[in-house]
């Protein structure tokens, strides 16, 4: 039911996302020479490997955390980050089912072999996704991570752990009524839209 959902969605999507797909590419080739998508290699469900696409948003064709290399980050790609239209191109990742629309965001293989092995055996139970509790609760990552003097010490020793308890916290609960209203909240907080995400937060044991 969940991959039934995950395809119709993305398909009923994929028209009105049109003009704002066409919009970000173009806002990336005008903002510079190289790829027009990011490609990195992500831990996918069961922990096998898949190719995450992405518009590119920092010089050199990086990515990753832009508070460890902020002067990396270009003009527009600050607005592409900001607006998320950066992960449009993930919409593939859930056509060719590699990811799921919602569900833990998935991250690099050397930030998945710090987690521990109870965790890392519920979290890569089910695919990854483009939102999930984090997305929401973290939506001001990186400004929070620019404020530390080591952004990615900090995001390895509290930020992981954080996450990863939300991500536990989905597992247990997943279901189609949990994915649409958190698709909705993400809607929400795209359109800045009032939301009662915060003082509904949940708390993960």
């Amino acid at each position: 039911m969940k991959r039934a959902l995950d395809v119709t969605i993305t398909l009923m999507a994929l028209p009105p996302l049109c003009p704002l797909w066409l919009l970000a590419a173009l806002l990336v080739r005008l903002d510079g020479p190289g790829p027009l998508l990011f490609r990195q290699e992500r831990s996918g469900r069961h922990g096998r490997p898949f190719i995450i696409l992405k518009f590119r948003s920092m010089a050199g064709g990086g990515q990753g955390i832009a508070a460890s290399a902020p002067h990396r980050v270009t003009r527009l790609g600050r607005l592409l980050r900001a607006s998320k239209l950066d992960e449009l191109p993930q919409l593939i990742n859930v056509l060719k089912g590699e990811m799921s629309l919602v569900g833990p965001r998935p991250e690099l293989p050397s930030y998945v072999a710090l987690w521990p092995e109870a965790d890392r055996a519920a979290v890569l139970s089910v695919r990854p996704g483009i939102t999930d509790f984090a997305s929401l609760i973290y939506r001001q990552e990186e400004t929070l991570l620019a404020g530390r003097p080591d952004p990615e010490d900090y995001y390895r020793r509290v930020l992981i752990p954080q996450k990863l308890r939300l991500a536990r916290f989905y597992v247990r609960r997943a279901g189609p009524g949990l994915d649409l209203w958190l698709l909705g909240q993400t809607a929400r907080a795209l359109l800045r839209l009032p939301s009662r995400l915060a003082p509904r937060r949940p708390r993960p044991s």
